[in-house]
């Protein structure tokens, strides 16, 4: 009796032991990759347009395709997903949580600038290659530096000034608008280096800021700051805003029937609900990014977003975040290898097709991106970019009439 017992034991332990080794198995088939941005808070109504719904797209299209070619072996995504509550806290809390307890192989980078800057040592510290694509900063070399994992897609804040600047300097010279410029900025880590770099970029070109005025992130009434905006007298307007303070702006500017001639608002402005919550009143307004929407690729993108997510993508960051993602999963293949400092080399070393055109990095910065856009008739198109195609003219802000 006691021997048929051993037996049994025995026998239970293999059936244990196999189903270990099974599961362990199946984990191996398996690429975990943790996604953090905002949910809920502030933060929330960008993210909730451009992040998810292309972390989803992503991840439904490779698994429909059987996975990613790691080495000879297909492996799908298994995607874990939290909620940062726009809380920079809360996003490296969890950041750890997805390294230590869930383990995953790779993380997607955060959602705004002031998050990819505080995480970074976080990201660092476990060596997820960080494709940084709504992060905008002219600390680029000194970050990417201090972290040889962070790459960067979308320009310096210099580069962004610039595009904005160009075209105030020729709307100036065709006699447009004068020297005066009232400008606004969310105070948060975005807006502030923004705006204290176009405070030096517009002074240098002969501007004259008639109106400067920060706001903190979340601020629920804006009526002051544009009423601010209207008695300065200026024939041009600028914000470094984010989601709620552009669409706040804009429904601010129709209300005070604001007289420029150059309007340009900043992150959300290229969202679908933009125009859809001010249809024509919209027209010739300018915002960051953009895209040749006549590029194939682009439109490809915009289908598939639409059919898998059932949400149309806007005009600049939906594309690259997607872009990011599908570096991401070139890399993976191309290193055959889930090693960690091994794909963030490849990315590194090449270059990859993407629905943004062939990115590359020198020292981890991309130098191909749009950087102003334009609501022209119902489409938001590119304008101002650095090694981009596609590019249209500049039109006039002319009243807020549909």
């Amino acid at each position: 009796m006691i021997r048929r017992s051993l037996m049994k034991i025995a026998a239970a332990g293999l059936v244990a032991s196999s189903a270990l080794v099974a599961s362990a198995a199946a984990a191996q088939d398996v690429i975990k990759v943790g996604a953090i941005a905002p949910k809920t808070g502030p933060l929330a109504g960008g993210a909730v347009v451009t992040q998810w719904p292309n972390v989803q797209l992503w991840v439904e299209q490779v698994n429909a395709r059987g996975g990613l070619d790691v080495g000879g072996k297909k492996m799908t995504i298994e995607l874990i997903e939290y909620d940062d509550k726009t809380n920079p806290g809360e996003h490296i809390k969890l950041a750890q949580r997805l390294a230590e307890q869930d383990q995953v192989d790779f993380i997607v980078a955060p959602y705004g600038t002031g998050f990819n800057i505080a995480s970074a040592p976080i990201y660092g510290r476990y060596g997820y290659p960080m494709i940084a694509v709504s992060a905008i900063t002219d600390k680029m070399e000194e970050l990417t530096e201090r972290y040889p994992n962070l790459f960067f897609t979308l320009g310096t804040t210099t580069a962004f000034v610039d595009g904005v600047k160009e075209i105030l300097v020729e709307q100036r010279e065709a006699g447009a608008i004068g020297n005066e410029i009232a400008m606004v900025n969310v105070a948060d880590a975005f807006g502030i280096e923004l705006a204290d770099r176009a405070r030096e970029l517009f002074t240098e070109a002969g501007f004259e800021l008639v109106y400067d005025k920060s706001y903190p992130l979340g601020t629920p009434d804006l009526s002051p700051v544009m009423k601010g905006a209207k008695d300065s007298g200026a024939k041009a307007f600028v914000a470094w805003s984010y989601p709620p303070d552009s669409f706040g702006l804009a429904e601010q500017a129709i209300i005070e029937d604001l007289d420029v001639s150059v309007y340009y608002s900043a992150v959300a402005t290229s969202f679908p609900a933009f125009s859809g919550a001010y249809g024509g009143k919209i027209n010739n307004v300018l915002g960051a990014g953009g895209t040749n929407v006549d590029d194939p690729k682009v439109a490809e993108y915009r289908a598939a977003h639409l059919e898998v997510t059932g949400k149309v993508p806007d005009y600049w960051a939906s594309a690259n975040t997607y872009a990011a993602l599908q570096i991401l999963e070139q890399a993976i293949e191309g290193a055959g290898t889930l090693d960690r400092d091994v794909v963030t080399q490849y990315i590194k070393d090449n270059s990859f097709d993407t629905v943004m055109g062939d990115l590359s990095f020198e020292n981890n910065v991309s130098h191909k991106f749009w950087s102003v856009g334009q609501w022209q008739d119902g489409v938001f198109r590119g304008v101002k970019g650095s090694n981009v195609d596609g590019a249209v003219p500049v039109r006039l802000k002319e009243g807020w009439a549909e």
